[in-house]
């Protein structure tokens, strides 16, 4: 018999984001301004950011400021599955030097509430 997996359900299971700019870099890009660019994507049905949600697995720069995330999603079945890499790499096309931006939607490992920083938390009432 053929075993169904979780992505056999999802509804775009490859979503992930590019862009290239046409710039070329003169200073390092840091971790904390891209961060920043993040904190203004909310998530649509919670009033969290989705970097406080825990949603942003992971964030690399390397030295031609190519920038490369992993990020998830609280519920595998989120009808905007296909737009929130967009919607995080859009928010860092702005940073100066930048020579490029991949987002990549990841199912592994599932999101779960102690992902959340605390002001999320605190935010929700979760405790």
């Amino acid at each position: 018999m053929n075993q169904k997996k979780l992505e056999d359900f999802l509804p775009d299971k490859n979503s992930s984001y590019y862009f290239k700019t046409k710039n070329t870099p003169k200073k390092k890009l840091k971790t904390e301004d891209v961060i920043k660019c993040i904190k203004k994507v909310m998530d649509p049905e919670i009033p969290v950011n989705l970097y406080d949600l825990g949603l942003i697995y992971s964030i690399e720069i390397n030295n031609e400021n190519d920038v490369t995330i992993e990020m998830t999603l609280t519920n595998p079945n989120c009808p905007v599955a296909g737009t929130m890499p967009k919607n995080v790499g859009k928010s860092i096309e702005s940073l100066d030097n930048l020579n490029s931006i991949k987002v990549s939607l990841v199912w592994q490992p599932k999101w779960n509430k102690d992902l959340m920083s605390e002001d999320a938390k605190l935010a929700l009432d979760i405790f």
